[in-house]
This record gives structure tokens, C-alpha cells and sequence, in this order.
């Protein structure tokens, strides 16, 4: 199942990619709905390399919820500029997830503003309609704070 959403940001598109590739900008999205803390030596790096990255995630920043491997790479076609995530959850309840693809899409709009698309597919075999309203939500609460913080990433 997928969760989409496509808006316009009040950055530029290179705001807005340095903002994509920035770990403290994730933890700030999901915060507080969900904390994430890296796993790695010396913490999370000020921009993410491509690759996989560990992390722990952590419900209202309190309740553990498992392990996950966030694993980027990234891509420019023409104007737009992708960051993929196919990462997947190590340890804990949302290892039901057995397929993980995310994108995050800037490219230019009118005004000097980004065009932002961000698409997740999951599938959780049978728990993919329970897991998918869960991701639906925390997906419009990230587009909340994304769009909400994009004035200030110039």
C-alpha cells in the first residue's frame, strides 16, 4: 500500500534538498510522535551519506519500538533530486514489514519555490491495512512539520 503527499514548500529546491539529507530535520519531523537516536559511532552525521544507518525509534519519544536500518541513496534526474530510503526495521514489532520503499522528490515550482513529493510503500502481508493507517497518520503529521519548517531553511 502506498501513503503520498505532494505539496509546495516555501524554500527553494536547494533549501529544501539540504533539509532531505539532513538527519536533525527527520528527527525534528517526527518529533513527538516518534524520537529516533543513531545507533552509530558518534551519532548521526550533520548530512546523511548514502548507505544504511541504524537507528532506535522510540513511540512519544518514551516507548521503544524496535530497531531500524535507514539505508539512502541518492539520485538527480534533470531539475529533480531523490532521496530513496529502502531501509527496513531489524528489531521489534515493525519487522511485519517485509517491504519498505520511500522517496522524497524536490525539483523547482513557480516563485522560486520546491515541488515536494514523498511516497512510502509498505506491505505487512495481512497487517498492511492496520499498518498503513498508522504510517498514513505519521505521514501527514512529517508534511505538518515539513511544510511548517521550509520558510526556514533558506
Amino acid at each position: 500500500m502506498r501513503v503520498l503527499l505532494k505539496m509546495t514548500l516555501d524554500c527553494s529546491p536547494d533549501a529544501a534538498w539540504r533539509a532531505l539529507r539532513s538527519p536533525s530535520v527527520m528527527t525534528e519531523v517526527a518529533f513527538p510522535l516518534l524520537a529516533f537516536e543513531s545507533l552509530e559511532e558518534g551519532g548521526f552525521p550533520e548530512v546523511w551519506p548514502g548507505g544504511p544507518h541504524r537507528v532506535e525509534v522510540r513511540l512519544a519519544g518514551l516507548v521503544p519500538v524496535g530497531e531500524q536500518e535507514i539505508d539512502t541513496a541518492f539520485e538527480q534526474h534533470g531539475d529533480v533530486r531523490i532521496v530513496r530510503d529502502t531501509g527496513r526495521a531489524v528489531v521489534g514489532p515493525m519487522t511485519l514489514v517485509t517491504r519498505f520503499r520511500h522517496s522524497m522528490a524536490v525539483s523547482p515550482a513557480p516563485g522560486g519555490r520546491t515541488l515536494y513529493r514523498d511516497q512510502l510503500e509498505i506491505d505487512a502481508g495481512l497487517a498492511t491495512p492496520l499498518l498503513w493507517l498508522a504510517y498514513w497518520a505519521f505521514w501527514q503529521w512529517r508534511g505538518f512539520g515539513i511544510r511548517r519548517m521550509a520558510p526556514s531553511w533558506r
